[in-house]
């Protein structure tokens, strides 16, 4: 840490995340500050120090890992250096933020653990959603017992023409490890797993579709395309995730399809004394008094630091006390052995069991 205590940060990529980053770290000055930076284009790098003060613009990710002026690692970066990048920070004593998803893959995820375990340092990985006001306040319910036994759920996320990037790494396998399912579906994965309790999931049955991107079809307007390029990743995927103790979890989610939708995220908790929906900005909770329906709508905080701030903080804490994140390289793996399993159900026509061996 520097002379005052503040935990020094890298940050690897300079893009749209990486600059979400800048702006909400840069809300704890008191607790962080950026020493060093870099990305594949130099430019932007350069144009990111000069714009948040950042003193240090290093040439490569590894130059940065390298730096002993760093404490930790904030990788940023296409899905497939995640794993690399996360190893080799570890190795190198630092802790590491790491963008969803955790792993290209479950065995890509499955060495993170290990690497993690084997250092004794901190991973976090950035699900910003568990830190919405509103699915804390879910979340508070939940702990309360006010839903009862919560027995089964159902969460997704459809865009009706929303691909990204088409031709890009976005939408190339071997550098995204998926479509909308790795994508968006990662984010729906971990916000449910947060508010049912942290079950363990054994056995999944999906199936995944692409119907859209290989047509040039459903494009959005997130991204640059390059027409030139490839498109192998699926546009739409549904499954039905069972957990040890009997729960289940059905996931849909889509970057186009043709549906009335208004293309917020969704979650539906069913239990034994009460449900919650959550939907966008909105949500509730529904049960029953005196034998009538009743809902409750949840309310916003009128002032709120940002579900981002939240997740900086808390990574900051775990760093200095020693804490798991909420987050963990566990959670990371877990999402990657569902996506992995949905995509080898949709491939088979058979249920998946999910290996959890390390």
């Amino acid at each position: 840490m520097s002379k005052a205590g503040k935990l020094r940060l890298g940050l690897i990529g300079a893009g749209n995340i990486g600059n979400v980053h800048l702006q909400e770290f840069g809300e704890l000055k008191d607790d962080c500050e950026f020493v060093a930076i870099t990305d594949t284009y130099l430019p932007l790098a350069e144009q990111r120090a000069q714009q948040y003060g950042i003193a240090v613009v290093s040439p490569s990710p590894e130059e940065l890992i390298r730096r002993e002026d760093v404490d930790a690692v904030i990788v940023a970066v296409p899905n497939s250096a995640h794993a690399p990048l996360t190893i080799l920070a570890l190795e190198h004593g630092k802790h590491v933020l790491v963008e969803k998803p955790m792993g290209l893959d479950s065995e890509a995820a499955k060495e993170i653990v290990r690497a993690q375990k084997r250092t004794g340092k901190t991973v976090m990985v950035a699900h910003q959603m568990r830190w919405e006001p509103l699915a804390l306040q879910v979340k508070s319910q939940v702990e309360r017992g006010e839903l009862g036994n919560i027995y089964t759920a159902k969460t997704g996320w459809y865009r009706r023409k929303g691909i990204p990037g088409w031709g890009t790494w976005f939408t190339q396998h071997s550098q995204s490890g998926g479509g909308p399912l790795i994508d968006i579906g990662v984010h729906m994965l971990d916000l449910a797993f947060f508010l049912m309790g942290e079950p363990k999931p054994v056995s999944v049955y999906g199936s995944t579709y692409a119907e859209f991107g290989p047509r040039k079809k459903g494009i959005g307007n997130w991204g640059k395309p390059d027409w030139n390029g490839i498109y192998d990743v699926e546009d739409l995927a549904t499954a039905i995730i069972k957990m040890d103790n009997g729960t289940s979890l059905t996931l849909e989610v889509s970057w186009a399809v043709h549906m009335d939708t208004d293309s917020s995220p969704f979650l539906h908790l069913m239990g034994s004394d009460g449900g919650a929906m959550l939907r966008g900005s909105a949500g509730k909770f529904l049960t029953e008094r005196f034998d009538e329906t009743v809902d409750i709508e949840l309310q916003p905080p009128a002032e709120d630091e940002g579900a981002r701030v939240r997740l900086s903080r808390h990574f900051l804490e775990c760093v200095r006390e020693g804490k798991t994140p909420w987050t963990s390289a566990e959670t990371g793996l877990r999402s990657n052995l569902i996506i992995d399993a949905i995509y080898e159900s949709s491939r088979t026509g058979s249920e998946v069991k999910l290996d959890w061996s390390l």
